[in-house]
């Protein structure tokens, strides 16, 4: 059979692959914890329920506009001019089938055949794999001085004549890491004077912790949006935990959304009108449901760091933002994959290998769940591999023992 090179080329999603491999596990009656999937447990906003089942019975269910509902965009204009301080005309504003969709059809947008994205590790494992779909290359950037911060040199000496872009992705998927507005102030300005895109990827933007802020880039740049070269994407799946409604955006110059609309017209057509009238109403319902959202993810991050800290020999930098840590377990397995599988047949916890994150020797864990299969995973990955914790356990009414070293 013989089918695409650049599909082949295509590495499948390792989040979705092992949230499969949980699934018929716990279908085989395993009692498995996962901390590997980023998704909230909370229900959809009442607002986004009933504007969705509003549209349903009305039984006016059709195409919509390229772009998105006017409605929709209309508070996608709102939203953004309330947390960017920048109103984007329609023009601006393209609603996507999720977030993903919009970072797809914005580099096929932007992207000619080898042109390059630079990528700061650790980076969200799909911006390789996209970039490398619409004929782009990857160009990771990684720090050399284990942070999870690359220096703005660090980039300047990855730019070479066939760079594009840069994507931001802060808070940072998978690591936690809010970067700090001098940093973003430095790459907006290094952006702006290299004629680089800066493609920002706000997905997390308001699940921040200990009073902190996440600086949008446009705070600091003077340019208008038509003018700027930032683009900025969003959507509703982490702030409202509506990850299965799949609504994303993109606000950008009017010329780059012209063309995004033609290839999403021949793509997708447009996204579901009734999951955009479910974001309408995330959007335009009380926004106190983000806050209350954002407070117990907080105090997860405070339990899953507490919980980490009894695990002797791992590393973890303290999340700043988003529901996920990136704990550094080289002292017991510099191969993460061979890791995050040991732990899923040992313990029975889902982990994501760092590899897949350009963060080799790392594991991300979400705590994006309950405090009870937090402490349990953390209490399972404990016993899998400190040899100072005891050798048995109870998974479920099973007692197993650690007959390893």
């Amino acid at each position: 059979m013989s089918l695409s090179r650049l599909a082949r080329s295509i590495a499948e999603s390792p989040t979705l692959r092992l949230n499969e491999e949980a699934r018929i596990l716990r279908e085989r009656g395993e009692d498995v914890i996962n901390l590997g999937i980023g998704e909230p447990k909370n229900r959809a906003p009442i607002t986004a329920i009933l504007s969705a089942a509003s549209k349903l019975s009305s039984g006016e269910v059709k195409y919509t506009p390229t772009d998105g509902l006017p409605s929709l965009k209309k508070a996608i204009i709102r939203y953004t001019e309330e947390n960017y301080d920048r109103l984007p005309a329609p023009e601006n504003v393209i609603v996507a089938t999720g977030a993903k969709q919009a970072i797809f059809t914005l580099l096929f947008t932007l992207l000619n055949p080898q042109e390059e994205v630079i990528l700061l590790a650790p980076y969200w494992v799909s911006y390789p794999e996209i970039i490398r779909m619409v004929g782009g290359v990857p160009v990771v950037v990684t720090p050399e001085d284990g942070t999870f911060q690359p220096r703005l040199q660090d980039i300047e000496r990855a730019v070479s004549g066939y760079t594009k872009a840069v994507i931001l992705n802060s808070p940072n998927n998978p690591s936690g890491t809010v970067f700090p507005d001098a940093f973003i102030a430095e790459l907006v300005a290094f952006c702006e004077g290299k004629n680089l895109y800066l493609i920002t990827d706000d997905i997390y933007h308001k699940l921040v912790f200990d009073g902190k802020r996440a600086a949008p880039a446009y705070a600091f740049s003077s340019k208008d949006i038509d003018a700027s070269r930032i683009i900025v994407i969003n959507g509703i799946s982490k702030l409202y935990g509506m990850t299965g409604f799949r609504i994303g955006w993109a606000v950008g110059p009017r010329p780059i959304v012209e063309v995004m609309m033609n290839v999403q017209a021949q793509t997708t057509s447009c996204a579901s009108a009734v999951l955009q009238s479910a974001a309408e109403g995330a959007l335009t319902g009380m926004q106190s449901f983000v806050e209350s959202l954002r407070l117990t993810i907080q105090n997860n991050r405070d339990v899953v760091m507490q919980e980490l800290a009894g695990v002797s020999s791992i590393v973890t930098a303290r999340p700043q933002g988003a529901f996920y840590c990136l704990p550094d377990f080289r002292y017991y397995n510099a191969d993460s994959v061979a890791l995050s599988s040991f732990l899923l047949k040992r313990a029975l916890v889902v982990t994501v290998p760092g590899r897949e994150f350009g963060m080799e020797g790392h594991l991300r864990l979400s705590y994006s769940g309950g405090v009870k299969e937090l402490t349990e995973g953390v209490a399972r990955i404990k016993w899998a591999l400190d040899p100072n914790s005891p050798n048995e356990i109870y998974i479920g009414d099973r007692k197993l023992v650690r007959d390893w070293s």
